[in-house]
């Protein structure tokens, strides 16, 4: 049996992510199915769940910077990490309170991850969350949050009772959100994202005591009511006490476990449990959550109101002053504002009518990126009719950097773009794939690290009725080669093999800077050498950008090659490239070679040889 944790350090914050991300892959359909407030469009549980992978996503990252050594990470790294990896992956609104909720934590557990530290991080956790939204509603996941840190606050035991008292108040607390908040009473459900962060919580109780908090039968605590009988709710009387041991109509006491997760077993990061659900429509084909028989849906954030229709969100590099004055102008373009970060790098979130006003208005605080819009309408299924006609056949490409972006698009591909050190989600790719709007599309990943993300995001997508086609592209120069020859008007499966072939037919290579002394394929590195990796491995080390990349490019050509294709870092002058392409002619006569500017990627420099 492991060793339970005195505190939280940070092999504690590595398994309170997993966990937490195992407990939402298993709750995900059903908080989807309960999401009423302040949009019914059934997607908080998916939308958690992917601002919880990101979290844990940039914790493994720091352990895995570890490896070599002995020692485990500090635990103001992996806290930071999990407070960062939540804020560039939220999603949707409870995703984004969460988001804020993990940031308020990790500026305590920095310092110290005992009990007193613990009560303190949640109250911060709770405050800073409430700031965040600029009009706070009670019954939702900011009166969780503030229950739980109140209940905390009055233990002054240790860890373990703490932990155990800030999941009880949350609990208790969720089950009087319906009493609080009219849609969530006349629906008969438990806010979606509190009965999300009770989940976290959970997990965090499972870290610290090693065995997962009982809280009774399912239905007690938000799985939306199924009408039986002439309209009656088996085990959820609103307001009232679940019947004991009785479960929700269709789901057994206890839950449906996702699928892909074993019992016990964490979900491979990057590679959501039995993939991500329509927008819409919870797994298991449960109806829209809060819909009574006869009634419309409830997509309103006050009872009778009609909400905005788009959802705008984006990542935001801006100073304080600049997001001060956004807070007030999107405030007045419309409602469920949250902003949350800081230090430079904040998440935005807000349901507007005009959305081009909402990009602009962050344009002109600083640089946003990561820029979603979803229309309610279409993404929940509302009003199909406004969706156009789908396009036969769609490519969607990853890339590291926003001039690949611009080259692929203007190709005619969807994009999505992976930033340094923000490798996508899989509901990211997902996301892309309705985007592109067609009956098929193929879906070049361009990283072998994304093998297991892209193939869920296509199984996800083949649920939702597309034709999904995963060409398992390593590196962006393959996936320029498969653009290359790609023809939307022959058969698809001939589209396919033509595209997969040219990719496979194209070498790789990039430049990287060592960050510190290591063994490699090509022999020892010192920290800040050039190193030139060949299809995935150290080939040459180097002293220099230039004098690496003809060496490589050498060892490439000298296999054959008749293209060259060079991709250049957003800080690497144009004459590198002029000199790499003389170099290639004055040695190889017949091979050609084009250039372009990837923006702001990870390597200095890609190569591909065709």
């Amino acid at each position: 049996m492991p060793q339970l944790p005195d505190d939280l350090d940070a092999v504690a914050v590595r398994t309170w992510c997993s966990l937490a991300l195992e407990a939402l892959g298993r709750e995900r359909a059903e908080i989807d199915a309960i999401n009423v407030y302040p949009i019914a469009d059934g997607d908080t549980g998916t939308n958690l769940y992917l601002t919880v992978e990101s979290a844990a996503a940039a914790v493994e990252a720091v352990f895995a910077a570890y490896e070599t050594g002995a020692t485990a990470p500090a635990t103001a790294d992996a806290v930071r990490a999990m407070a960062h990896g939540a804020l560039i992956g939220a999603r949707g609104n409870s995703g984004t309170i969460l988001a804020q909720l993990l940031r308020g934590m990790a500026g305590v557990l920095a310092d110290g991850g005992d009990a007193a530290h613990l009560r303190l991080a949640l109250t911060r956790a709770a405050d800073a969350a409430r700031q965040a939204v600029a009009h706070p509603v009670e019954g939702t996941v900011l009166t969780v949050a503030a229950a739980a840190s109140e209940a905390a606050a009055g233990e002054e035991s240790d860890l373990r009772t703490v932990v155990h008292a800030a999941y009880d108040g949350a609990l208790a607390a969720l089950a009087k959100t319906p009493e609080q908040l009219a849609v969530l009473g006349r629906a008969g459900v438990v806010d979606a994202g509190g009965r999300g962060l009770v989940a976290v919580l959970g997990a965090l109780v499972e870290t610290v005591t090693g065995q997962a908090p009982v809280r009774g039968p399912r239905t007690a605590h938000g799985k939306a009511p199924t009408p039986v009988d002439g309209g009656s709710v088996v085990g959820l009387p609103v307001g009232g006490t679940p019947v004991e041991g009785v479960p929700t109509a269709g789901f057994p006491a206890g839950g449906v476990p996702a699928a892909g997760v074993p019992a016990g077993g964490v979900p491979a990061a990057g590679v959501p449990a039995g993939g991500v659900p329509a927008a819409g429509v919870p797994a298991g084909g449960v109806p829209e959550a809060g819909v009574p028989v006869g009634e419309g849906p409830l997509d309103c954030p006050e009872d009778g109101v009609a909400g905005p229709a788009f959802e705008v969100i984006y990542l935001l590099e801006a100073g304080d002053e600049q997001v001060a004055r956004l807070r007030t102008r999107l405030d007045a373009l419309g409602d469920s504002l949250v902003v949350v970060g800081g230090d430079g790098l904040w998440h935005v979130h807000v349901h507007v009518d005009d959305a081009g006003a909402a990009v602009e208005a962050g344009v002109e605080a600083g640089r946003p990126y990561r820029i979603r819009i979803t229309h309610f309408a279409t993404e929940s299924g509302h009003d199909l009719r406004v969706q156009a006609e789908p396009a036969q056949r769609a490519v969607v490409v990853v890339v590291p950097g926003d001039g690949l972006a611009g080259l692929c698009t203007e190709a005619g591909a969807t994009t999505v773009i992976a930033r340094p050190g923000e490798p996508p989600a899989s509901g990211e790719l997902v996301d892309a794939i309705r985007r592109a709007h067609a009956r098929e599309v193929v879906l070049l990943p361009n990283d072998a690290a994304l093998r297991h993300t892209a193939a869920a995001a296509a199984e996800q997508a083949r649920t939702e009725g597309v034709r999904v086609a995963l060409v398992p592209t390593r590196a962006a120069v393959q996936g320029i080669a498969a653009l290359a020859v790609h023809e939307p008007d022959r058969g698809f499966d001939e589209d396919v093999v033509a595209m997969t072939a040219a990719a496979g037919a194209t070498r790789y290579a990039e430049l990287a800077v060592a960050e510190r002394q290591s063994w490699t394929m090509a022999g020892i590195c010192q920290a800040g050498d050039i190193l030139g990796l060949i299809d995935g491995d150290v080939a040459v080390i180097g002293a220099d950008v230039p004098a690496t990349a003809r060496t490589v490019l050498d060892r490439m050509l000298a296999a054959g090659g008749e293209l060259v294709t060079l991709v250049l870092g957003e800080d690497v002058p144009d004459s590198l490239a002029d000199a790499l392409e003389e170099h290639v002619r004055e040695g190889h006569l017949a091979v050609d070679t084009v250039v372009y500017r990837g923006g702001h990627q990870r390597a200095p420099l890609l190569i591909g040889v065709e």
